[in-house]
């Protein structure tokens, strides 16, 4: 099929294999599990957000089954006209009580949460939304659909934040939000959020945290950078996803009873898509249950992720700054990046290669994320095949 009026979609489609920047996903053919099959190849997968490994979970898969069988398979509306339906008000319940805050609000995806508070609480030009510049792309589109100024600090430079927010803008700002991620999907690290919420609050600033990798992930029982850092109570806004270690799809944000009532009245992602189906709902409640009940998989995260990113430095690999599942294998270099994966598929390990927008030019790495279920075994082998092709492409 064939457009006049779309020929430029061939022409960019060609721009951007030329700058090495055209997609094309390997397709999962069984569940996402730590070891999957992918375009047909059974592969060590290190390259999902399934931190807990709950995708394929008996407990979580029978919870989907049986509100599937009681409520159906869809809301068939958006919230605010009848697509509110009883499992999504018990996990807004649950979800604060998990945050300890006072109420929550369930969004479609982590993406459209983000969005949604930025476009709903900066409303004017008279207003400042201060981010960290490595934040998550939802936050940057979010702060582009608002009406207030943005202005962007050095990647968890606490004297720059300070500056921006001892400017004269920001002096005049009616409402000023500083927004940061939790834990930085790209490079594992973890926001000086104690930091953040000091210098905030001490210039009449509130601060809203994306836990997107953080939820389920820290803090005590998997609550996310705010119990790790001990700030329960302290932090105005806190965005969580469902779509990583909640193996889900959705997103919310944990706040005071008041801002919850706000965004349900005038969040446009709230007011204009239909709700989570009831087996999401009920996913995420099974999810809760057992990070609250079951501190082993947890634990198994975590051996995980230290075992594994011991074994990698042991290497001689470039794991940056990472401080958590999220585990960058730097190169430098977008071919040579591709080239590793490729070759790591071929060795039954799938880890994505990363490269521009996503991450910086001269940034480009393989990104990787250890769950609570794989073997030492697979930890292993994913280690030998990294050792293997780093020295063949001369990275180690």
């Amino acid at each position: 099929m064939t457009f006049k009026t779309l020929q430029f979609a061939e022409e960019e489609v060609a721009k951007l294999k030329a700058e090495n920047r055209f997609l094309s996903p390997r397709v999962v053919q069984s569940a996402q599990k730590p070891v999957s099959i992918i375009d047909g190849k059974e592969v060590i997968n290190l390259t999902s957000n399934n931190y807990l490994a709950l995708t394929d979970n008996p407990k979580v898969k029978q919870a989907a089954i049986e509100a599937t069988l009681k409520y159906g398979i869809g809301s068939a509306a958006v919230r605010t006209i009848i697509g509110t339906m009883s499992l999504h008000v018990e996990l807004e319940k649950k979800f604060a009580e998990f945050k300890h805050a006072e109420a929550s609000i369930l969004f479609q995806s982590g993406f459209l949460s983000n969005v949604a508070v930025c476009q709903s609480l900066m409303t004017s030009p008279e207003d400042l939304l201060i981010s960290d510049e490595l934040n998550h792309a939802s936050i940057i589109d979010g702060g582009r659909l608002a009406k207030a100024q943005r202005k962007v600090y050095r990647h968890s430079d606490m004297a720059h934040l300070r500056e921006i927010l001892e400017s004269d803008i920001a002096k005049k700002a009616r409402r000023k939000m500083v927004v940061t991620d939790g834990v930085f999907s790209m490079d594992g690290d973890i926001a000086k959020l104690d930091e953040i919420a000091e210098i905030a609050h001490s210039h009449d600033a509130f601060v809203m945290v994306d836990d997107a990798h953080a939820s389920g992930v820290i803090g005590k029982q998997g609550r996310g950078t705010v119990s790790h850092f001990g700030l329960d109570g302290k932090i105005e806004i806190q965005i969580g996803t469902l779509s990583k270690a909640f193996a889900a799809v959705g997103g919310y944000a944990a706040t005071t009873q008041s801002l919850r009532d706000y965004l349900g009245s005038v969040a446009r992602p709230f007011m204009f898509s239909s709700s989570q189906p009831p087996s999401v709902a009920a996913t995420c409640l099974a999810v809760l249950d057992i990070l609250l009940n079951e501190p082993e998989y947890l634990k198994r995260l975590w051996d995980n992720t230290a075992f594994f990113k011991g074994e990698l430095k042991k290497a001689g690999f470039d794991t940056g700054n990472s401080e958590t599942p999220v585990t960058p294998v730097m190169i430098g270099d977008m071919d040579k990046a591709k080239k590793f994966s490729n070759r790591l598929f071929e060795e039954g390990v799938f880890a994505l290669p990363l490269g521009f927008p996503t991450v910086p030019k001269g940034k480009e790495r393989l990104r990787t994320i250890v769950t609570a279920g794989h073997t030492i075994k697979d930890l292993e082998k994913a280690v030998a095949a990294f050792t293997k092709i780093g020295r063949e492409l001369n990275i180690i």
